[in-house]
C-alpha cells in the first residue's frame, strides 16, 4: 500500500476540516471536490484489500463532510 497517497489525502481531508472550522464554507466544498478526484484515482488503481479498505472509510468520511457543509449552505 502506498502510504503517501493516504497521507495526501490525509492532509488534504484536514484542510477541508480546518476551513469549516473557520466557517468557510465554500473554499471547504471546493477542497473536497478535489479529494474526492485525488480519491476516485486512488482508487481507479487500488488493488490490494487494505487500499480499498481505507479507500472506503475516506469515502464515508468525504460523505459526512459534504453533508456538513449542505447543511451549513443551505
Amino acid at each position: 500500500m502506498d502510504s503517501t497517497k493516504f497521507n495526501s489525502l490525509k492532509n488534504q481531508v484536514q484542510e477541508i476540516i480546518d476551513l469549516m472550522a473557520k466557517k468557510a464554507f465554500v473554499d471547504a466544498q471546493y477542497k473536497l471536490l478535489d479529494a474526492s478526484e485525488f480519491l476516485d484515482e486512488i482508487l481507479d488503481f487500488a488493488t490490494l484489500d487494505d487500499e480499498l479498505i481505507e479507500i472506503s472509510k475516506y469515502q464515508v468520511l468525504l460523505n459526512q463532510l459534504q453533508q456538513k457543509i449542505d447543511q451549513a449552505l443551505a
